[in-house]
């Protein structure tokens, strides 16, 4: 394995840094705390035991090697009964794509299909109907003074776009987004215990609606991806009970994974947009930068700032010795900042080389990552050629994350 050299600062020195993370400063802005981890080391150890990851080359490097596994069901069993890992909502959420490794990572991948260019371009056009439904009502809105921009399109855009998707009714859409809100804590790196059981319980109740979902669409089968769904797990899986079952989860994991990032990575791109009228100016006049915005939106600020893995053997990170079964935290946010990979990080620049890990990488690179582009790339298209420009008007509130980025809100009114 070599030898591992000693890490650059020791748990209780990386504590304070932590915490300031899951202060309402640290989550407004916890680029200078990640600047602090990136000046001790691409490793450091994290304060409750693990190691954090704070430079590019050694996340990519995880993100990209067979070695590092997700934290599975059989990882979590090993933690213990007491710990947050064997919580109701996270042992649901291990069994979700995200958290599998081959083979069954594979075999699931395999039967959910991808987001490919012909499915792509057919939701497209409902994505761009539905942005202009939400740009109408915004239109409206801001005729007489401010609106908030992320409560009346960025939220509403993902749920209208997988709910028409999946077929789910239109007056679900609503609480639907409230549960993935609170479901998300259960992966947050450090979820409080009143927030683990807000998970627990969203966990319940969206494993209700979707397993009557799933039932449903079995009595009831149409032309829609629950049903395709259904029809590539009984031929994987011979028994009826275990192929919905997988079905349900595959639904859990779509929407889950659709709704909240893609809600955020709408959120700041827009905020990155109204934040600067040269931005604006320079989007508007030029179309064809858009791209290349969203692309910088996504290192600036992803909307998943720590992903984690843990060792399938001992190994050496960054010169640190890690165990097998050591979880690392990947600090993705701190990892686009990192300015051995990017000059001058701290400056927003949609004309750098498209660089950044938002969307994870190997063999768990995001599934809907064309359509989270699709979705940011349309309404930033139609949004910059059809209003005038908007301008922010107060500092957004941040949700209590660490790793799920989230605006809870995002004030605008004309220039």
């Amino acid at each position: 394995m070599g030898v591992a050299t000693i890490p650059s600062c020791d748990r209780r020195a990386s504590a304070s840094l932590f915490s300031r993370l899951r202060t309402a400063g640290g989550q407004a802005d916890p680029f200078p705390i990640y600047a602090e981890l990136l000046s001790r080391g691409e490793v450091v150890p994290a304060p409750w035991g693990g190691y954090a990851v704070t430079g590019f080359a050694a996340c990519d490097g995880v993100l990209r090697s067979r070695q590092w596994l997700e934290p599975d069901r059989a990882w979590r069993e090993r933690q213990g009964p007491g710990t947050r890992w064997n919580a109701p909502s996270s042992r649901e959420m291990s069994s979700t794509l995200a958290a599998l490794n081959p083979p069954d990572h594979t075999r699931v991948r395999r039967a959910a299909g991808t987001f490919d260019r012909g499915t792509v371009e057919r939701m497209g056009h409902n994505v761009q109907r539905i942005t202009d439904r939400l740009l109408d009502a915004m239109t409206e809105r801001i005729r007489t003074g401010e609106a908030d921009f992320s409560e009346l399109v960025c939220e509403e855009l993902p749920v209208a776009t997988l709910g028409e998707w999946l077929g789910l009714p239109r007056a679900d859409w609503p609480r639907l987004r409230e549960l993935t809100h609170d479901q998300v804590f259960t992966q947050e790196l450090l979820p409080s215990a009143s927030q683990l059981a807000l998970s627990d319980a969203a966990t319940a109740e969206l494993r209700a609606y979707f397993t009557d979902l799933v039932r449903d669409r079995r009595a009831h089968p149409g032309d829609d991806p629950v049903t395709r769904w259904i029809r590539a797990w009984d031929a994987i899986e011979p028994d009826r009970d275990k192929a919905d079952e997988a079905v349900y989860f595959l639904v859990l994991f779509v929407l889950l994974a659709g709704l909240e990032t893609t809600a955020t990575l709408l959120s700041t791109m827009i905020l990155r947009l109204v934040e600067s009228p040269e931005r604006w100016d320079m989007v508007a006049g030029d179309p064809d930068l858009v791209p290349a915005f969203v692309e910088e939106s996504l290192r600036y600020d992803p909307p998943t700032h720590v992903i984690s893995r843990v060792a399938s053997q001992d190994t050496v990170l960054g010169g640190v010795g890690i165990r097998r079964d050591e979880m690392v935290h990947l600090m993705i946010g701190a990892a686009h900042r990192d300015p051995a990979r990017h000059e001058d990080p701290d400056r927003f620049d949609p004309g750098r080389r498209p660089d950044h890990l938002a969307f994870s990488g190997g063999i768990h690179y995001c599934l809907g990552a064309p359509l989270a582009r699709l979705e940011a790339q349309i309404l930033l298209r139609r949004l910059t050629r059809r209003l005038p420009r908007l301008t922010l008007v107060r500092p957004p509130s941040m949700a209590p994350r660490v790793a799920f980025r989230r605006l809870l809100n995002l004030d605008v009114a004309p220039a």
